[in-house]
């Protein structure tokens, strides 16, 4: 048996040893740390599932470890030098930029579906510097950037390995170095999905035709794409490919909001009941509040998560009022949605450019202001490796169910928004707060209406899902009221600085 070295629970060792065995059939040897040739060419794809708290991210990250050490390169999906090519790879992907940022912040060098499906076309004069920073060419000769600019270039790479953040330390911009995106044409080896509840069957057909062996991670109480019937692409893998983790290890840390969501699980638990213990956690820890109104405070960056589209557009208008937003204009710093990119075929470039970036449909940003040219608008994109985006832009308001968005302004096609001061549980998924707010008498109604997913009542996985979005602390309100803010919007948190142009003012 191999053994990892960290200190697993059973559960875990023998997810590992599983594993261990599949990727040693792909000619990776985990016991002795190197590489041999694949012993068939067979696809295979496994699920390691596991509820909140069961190590999941911690056998991720381990197994991250151990394949580098091992000799795999790790592809992030930003450049790909094209001599390393014949190198074995690993990639770790997340469907949404906040998934992969979630990763990326506990150490593991994520990346999303989109930036490894596509690749980025390097200018030949750019991918010299590229290629240097990798350590394939000598010190490179670059017309309009000075020795001063490589040498930043070239610091900035020792401390991060990231070659778009080299090239933008030597005052170069995306636009500068990247003429286009293509999509990968070569296979890759290992891939391991996060946060895979959220894929679709087209999302895993894409990443089982590119990676010889999958590895999935997911929660299989979360709440499954729409269209699924209520389950995740990993739950019709046959049962031998389904490793299932049960032993919660965050548990060990006391947390009162893991406590909670694995109360759930209990098939007697009533709604009223759990209100009730979460009024219990309340009254002993302050990472969980029994809040009477809406904090529109923490709405501007984590927005209050419903059921029910009704009550997000009524929390939304609420919102907009009480930081006195005209009907006619945005603000800068309101929180917005990306809801798609409205782009006709001939501008498929332009999709996967800003799809590449981190624009794609479920992305939060904060709107920072107009942009230069009319119809566009300076965003910043939470998770996004590089947040500043000016993008041509249908910002759509909605006010009422029951009739047509108010668009304060727009370009004739763009990417295009809705508000994001609250959001759909549904929508929430792969994305965590440090502060998150449930509304609870959505998930009451929930509960009266009596609705089930997968034989499990709706609002137990509704509440489940919405719990463990928070990392610190969970605000459960419990009546139809919004506080006034404290201080006007701002973006003195984001970071600024000039956005770089994504659509062309002919789009």
């Amino acid at each position: 048996m191999s053994e990892p070295a960290l200190q697993f629970s059973e559960d875990q060792a023998e997810a590992w040893d599983r594993i261990a065995d599949v990727l040693a059939r792909a000619g990776v040897d985990l016991v002795q740390s190197e590489l041999l040739p694949p012993a068939n060419g067979d696809q295979v794809t496994l699920a390691v599932m596991g509820k909140a708290g069961s190590g999941k991210t911690m056998l991720l990250a381990a197994l991250t470890r151990a394949l580098t050490e091992a000799g795999l390169e790790l592809v992030s999906g930003e450049y790909e030098s094209r001599r390393k090519r014949e190198k074995r790879s690993l990639a770790v992907l997340a469907p949404t930029n906040k998934a992969a940022s979630v990763l990326r912040q506990r150490g593991v060098a994520a990346t999303t579906l989109h930036r490894i499906l596509y690749t980025p076309v390097y200018d030949p004069e750019y991918e010299k510097i590229a290629e240097w920073l990798a350590g394939n060419l000598p010190r490179p000769n670059v017309e309009g950037l000075t020795d001063l600019a490589l040498d930043r270039a070239h610091a900035f790479y020792e401390q991060v390995k990231s070659i778009p953040g080299a090239l933008a330390a030597a005052g170069l911009r995306g636009s500068d170095f990247i003429t286009g995106w293509k999509r990968r044409e070569e296979p890759l080896d290992i891939g391991f999905v996060d946060e895979s509840s959220m894929l679709d069957e087209r999302q895993l057909a894409d990443l089982q035709e590119l990676f010889s062996t999958l590895i999935l991670f997911g929660d299989p109480a979360q709440l499954a794409p729409v269209g699924q019937s209520g389950t995740m692409v990993f739950e019709r893998l046959p049962a031998p490919a389904q490793l299932k983790l049960s032993r919660i290890h965050r548990q060990a840390q006391d947390n009162p909001i893991l406590d909670l969501a694995h109360a759930l699980a209990d098939p007697d638990l009533g709604f009223e009941a759990f209100e009730a213990r979460i009024a219990e956690a309340a009254a002993r820890d302050a990472r969980v509040q029994m809040a009477e109104r809406v904090d529109s405070d923490l709405m501007a960056r984590s927005p209050v998560l419903v059921w029910r589209n009704a009550t997000r557009l009524r929390l939304i208008t609420a919102f907009r009022r009480a930081y006195e937003a005209p009907e006619t204009a945005l603000i800068p710093g309101e929180p917005l949605l990306c809801d798609g990119l409205e782009l006709p075929l001939k501008h498929r470039k332009k999709r996967i450019d800003l799809e590449a970036r981190g624009l794609i449909k479920g992305a939060q940003v904060v709107y920072l202001g107009p942009g230069r040219k009319p119809g566009f608008s300076r965003l910043h994109i939470f998770g996004a490796e590089e947040p500043q985006i000016s993008v041509a832009s249908i910002i759509k308001i909605e006010t009422d169910p029951e009739e047509e968005p108010f668009i304060p302004f727009a370009a004739t096609m763009g990417a295009a928004f809705v508000h994001g001061a609250a959001v759909t549980i549904h929508k929430a998924q792969g994305s965590q707060w440090p502060d998150v707010q449930v509304f609870a008498p959505d998930l009451y109604a929930a509960a009266r209406a009596g609705r089930s997913e997968a034989g499990i009542p709706l609002w137990k996985r509704l509440a489940y899902v919405a719990i463990t979005r928070a990392e610190h602390r969970l605000h459960w309100v419990i009546r139809n009221r919004l506080a006034r803010p404290r201080a006007p919007l701002s973006t003195d948190d984001l970071i600024t600085g000039p956005a770089p142009l994504a659509l062309a003012e002919e789009n």
